[in-house]
């Protein structure tokens, strides 16, 4: 299993694209606390929010990144934040899904999340029940078509982060 430092290289070491599922309500993230408690008190990421460097540094390289996040009602504080931070990912060429739900039956879909690169690879994250990185696992070879089906049925239920915005806001 990598850790977060060896997880982390991958992100400059894919070639064309990266996608992730995202499932839980809560991730506890350090590198996040402060940041986050600010939001907490103003409801506002602040203008450094306002174009993602991380994902900056992959989409300048013709890279493409996307996601879909499966929403639990009631949002979490945690995700209320992460959802302000969406439109920063998104000008910086993050496609974003969401998968509400109540709207939407994902009993297809894994109860983790996941990470494909280059149609190749999947790691699956390992939490602990608080929402803290515990690793990434490399997925056998014989698991990749399953994941890429997950992956689809996820994009194919997903609505655009910005319609979801505008119908719950």
């Amino acid at each position: 299993m990598l850790n977060g430092e060896a997880f982390g290289q991958l992100f400059e070491t894919f070639a064309r694209t990266a996608f992730r599922l995202e499932t839980l309500s809560v991730y506890s993230v350090e590198e996040e606390r402060e940041e986050f408690e600010r939001f907490l008190a103003s409801g506002d990421m602040g203008p450094d929010w306002d174009d993602n460097p991380w994902v900056r540094s992959m989409t300048d390289k013709g890279k493409q990144v996307s996601r879909v996040h499966v929403l639990r009602s009631p949002l979490t504080d945690y995700l209320r934040y992460e959802l302000a931070a969406y439109p920063g990912n998104i000008t910086a060429g993050e496609t974003i899904g969401i998968i509400d739900q109540a709207e939407q039956d994902v009993t297809d879909l894994p109860d983790h999340d996941f990470w494909l690169f280059d149609d190749q690879h999947v790691y699956r994250m390992h939490y602990t029940p608080e929402g803290a990185f515990i690793g990434a696992e490399l997925l056998p070879a014989h698991r990749l078509a399953e994941y890429q089906g997950y992956r689809d049925r996820a994009l194919a239920k997903a609505v655009t982060f910005a319609d979801y915005w505008e119908r719950h806001h």
